[in-house]
């Protein structure tokens, strides 16, 4: 195996946040929020142990970048109730998103540092988020309290 250089590599994408941050999107996991879901329904349990599941996934995507979860809406529909209680749905596709942007700090290097923020989110779609067409909550990120700084040669070894 070879030395690879630990510098970024080209975003998938790039959002604007509603401060006025540019963020871009490193990684992105999207999954059907039900796939795979066992011999049940969905309602409040479910959803919250998928809810866990993903941050379990976020953390593995990057152990040392921060997790963030944006709540995902829950609807009710006129469903009969289960032995778990009534139906509750969320939005079809569950995303895990690692994104990264200028340092936090403006006494880093700009050249060496970064920050970064693993975060979680729902919507009805597979798009791929883009510069200013995304989820409205996926925007409003308070990034400058959730990401952390990291200099490139924190990053782990990616194939």
């Amino acid at each position: 195996m070879h030395d690879r250089p630990k510098a970024p590599t080209m975003s998938l994408t790039r959002v604007v946040l509603t401060s006025g941050r540019s963020v871009d999107l490193a990684e992105l996991r999207l999954t059907p929020t039900y796939g795979g879901m066992p011999e049940s329904y969905p309602c409040r349990p479910v959803n919250d142990l998928r809810i866990q599941t993903l941050l379990h996934t976020a953390a593995r995507m990057s152990p040392t970048t921060p997790v963030h979860l944006i709540p995902p809406p829950r609807e009710y529909p006129d469903q009969y109730a289960g032995a778990f209680g009534p139906v509750e749905t969320l939005p079809r596709v569950a995303c895990v998103g690692r994104f990264s942007s200028t340092p936090l700090t403006s006494a880093s290097d700009p050249v060496r540092h970064r920050s970064g923020l693993t975060v979680i989110w729902f919507q009805p779609t597979s798009r791929i988020p883009d510069t200013y067409d995304t989820e409205p909550a996926l925007r409003n990120v308070d990034w400058a309290a959730l990401a952390r700084d990291y200099e490139f040669e924190d990053l782990p070894d990616r194939p």
